[in-house]
């Protein structure tokens, strides 16, 4: 009786030729740490906010002024039957948007009870920047925006600053929207 009489000494004999040409595995390579954020443009800077920040990207809606509110709130769209505040981050900063209409985005953040929308110059999309290249912030920063910037990534392409949107939200000039 030979190996191929029967099934199962048919499969063990495939099975020991397939491990006998089997190659080895590729070589461990180190995997290395990324961190991962949605760039954008704003005031002539890069920056990258945290992707867990962001709840929806979106082109500038269309939107109703709002009487009485800080010159830096846009006004209130309708997003899918929400009322979504506008913010215009340049101006909230003491400066303003520079990029074509066309080209300007929303970031949506949502805390707790915090729904907002804040008008950038452009996005540059999801943003995969290794740990190694994280640092503290640079001392060379705007006053207005360095309380929002807790570090930055450096590369050979220039530098992405870590803007904070949590600590936006907590601001208190932030949170105080109306004119007085």
């Amino acid at each position: 009786m030979d190996a191929t009489d029967t099934p199962y000494l048919a499969l063990v004999e495939i099975a020991n030729r397939a491990k006998a040409q089997a190659q080895g595995l590729p070589a461990r390579q180190e995997v290395k740490p990324y961190w991962t954020g949605i760039g954008f443009s704003l005031l002539g800077q890069r920056f990258v906010a945290a992707m867990d920040d962001v709840v929806e990207l979106l082109e500038v809606p269309q939107y109703t002024f709002i009487p009485g509110a800080k010159p830096w709130v846009r006004g209130v769209a309708n997003v899918r039957g929400r009322l979504l505040p506008l913010f215009d981050l340049a101006a909230f900063f003491g400066g303003h948007l520079t990029s074509p209409r066309q080209n300007r985005r929303v970031l949506v953040l949502e805390y707790d009870k915090i729904y907002a929308g804040l008008i950038v110059d452009e996005l540059h999309g999801m943003q995969h920047l290794a740990l190694e290249y994280g640092q503290l912030p640079p001392a060379d920063l705007s006053e207005a925006y360095a309380p929002m910037v807790n570090g930055q990534f450096v590369l050979q392409q220039g530098r992405w600053l870590v803007f904070d949107l949590q600590a936006l939200i907590g601001d208190f000039q932030f949170a105080d929207a109306a004119a007085h």
